[in-house]
This record gives structure tokens, C-alpha cells and sequence, in this order.
């Protein structure tokens, strides 16, 4: 049996996951301490680096964020698939605006980490707008159910686009699957539109508060 114990208090947040009674996650946060892992930006390039194969991205942060080569070409682009081969500033020109998506909280004086491949988690799956494949979690270790899971997610994956079936997904329908889909397709329109208009740089999508994200990610 699973529980989580959630404190909110002026001086944090703090979620506790129980299993049958034994502590096993805890997450803190803290009023000063801005969680961007999850948000989405339209930022600018601010400088390129071909040595370090990366770029500096203005998102609107106090430091800029930082974008690998690795983390800017999708799995299965097949222009870019000799990644090797690929110098950042063949994709990337500073002044540029471009979407990225923080995957990596700034640790003292380095900003956050970020990525060009979005992805928007929901219950049981995950949406990879700029990506066309499917994945499974490995943490589903049934064959059958990984088969039968794979079949649901190929009626439900969208046309040019992939999805990730995520552990909490197992033993469920399709129908829990359309609602997921319905719901991320929803999210990504929205973002779409908000990519559009606005200043750069600013953020265009704020992932859920800790509260939320941990009832997402960790109930039953």
C-alpha cells in the first residue's frame, strides 16, 4: 500500500512517500528555491561554443542555460544521426530564438540544463511532440504486459509523433490511455499558441507544483 504525506508550511513544502509503512522518497522545497526542471521556454542563443559542443541560452533566468549538442538532436533524426559528425554551430546561430525545456535545476554558479526535445509527462503516458517513436518503462518487466501496453499506445500515438508508456500505466485500458493522450494534445496546442506571441525570452509552460506533481507521478 502506497501513502503520501504531504506538510505545507511558510517555511516549505516537504512530500513523503510510505510503502506498507516504510518511508522510501522525500521530496523538500523550499519558498526561495524556484523549481524549472519541467518548464518550457522560448529563449534566445546567446553564445555558441563549438569546442564544448554546446550553447548558452538566455531563457529569462540569472544565468543562462545550457544546451548540450546531445541534448538538441532528436533520437531518431536521421539528418543528425552521425552525431560525431555534428558541430553545435551548425544548428544553432546566437540571436536565434528556439523552445527548450529544463531538464537539470542550476547548481551554484552553472545555470540550468536544458533540452530542444520537449516532453509533456502525463498520468500514464508521455508525450514526445518532436520525437515518433514508442517507449516502454523499464520498470515494467512483464513481457506479455509490455506487448499488450506497446499494441494500446499505437492506437492512441498520435501521427508524427511519439509517446512513452510510463510505469503507471500497467493493467490499464485504452481508454485511460485516449484521456491521456486528449489531455497532452490539449497542453501542447496551448503551448503552440503561446510559443507564438510574447516577448523572448519568457516561459511558456510551468510544470506542476510539487504537490501536484508527486499525486501525479507517484499515487495509484
Amino acid at each position: 500500500m502506497k501513502e503520501i504525506l504531504i506538510d505545507v508550511a511558510l517555511e516549505g513544502k516537504r512530500v513523503a512517500l510510505l510503502e506498507n509503512g516504510e518511508l522510501t522518497e522525500i521530496y523538500i522545497e523550499s519558498p526561495s528555491t524556484e523549481r524549472l526542471v519541467g518548464n518550457i521556454y522560448k529563449g534566445k542563443v546567446s553564445s555558441v561554443l563549438p569546442g564544448m559542443q554546446a550553447a548558452f541560452i538566455d531563457i529569462g533566468y540569472e544565468k543562462n542555460a545550457f544546451l548540450y549538442v546531445d541534448d538538441a538532436i532528436a533520437d531518431d533524426d536521421e539528418e543528425f544521426s552521425g552525431m560525431n559528425k555534428v558541430s553545435i554551430d551548425k544548428l544553432f546561430k546566437p540571436g536565434q530564438e528556439i523552445t527548450v525545456q529544463v531538464v537539470k535545476e542550476p547548481i551554484e554558479t552553472k545555470g540550468p540544463r536544458v533540452t530542444t526535445q520537449v516532453t509533456l509527462p502525463g498520468r500514464h503516458l508521455v508525450l514526445l511532440p518532436n520525437a515518433d517513436y514508442i517507449g516502454i518503462s523499464r520498470r515494467i518487466s512483464s513481457d506479455k504486459e509490455r506487448a499488450r501496453l506497446r499494441k494500446i499506445a499505437e492506437e492512441v500515438k498520435p501521427k508524427g509523433m511519439g509517446l512513452i508508456v510510463r510505469t503507471a500505466s500497467e493493467n490499464k485500458t485504452l481508454d485511460d490511455f485516449k484521456s491521456d493522450v486528449s489531455f497532452l494534445l490539449k497542453q501542447w496546442k496551448k503551448l503552440k499558441k503561446s510559443e507564438k506571441a510574447g516577448r523572448v525570452p519568457r516561459c511558456i509552460h510551468k510544470d506542476l507544483s510539487l504537490v501536484h506533481k508527486t499525486v501525479r507521478d507517484l499515487f495509484t
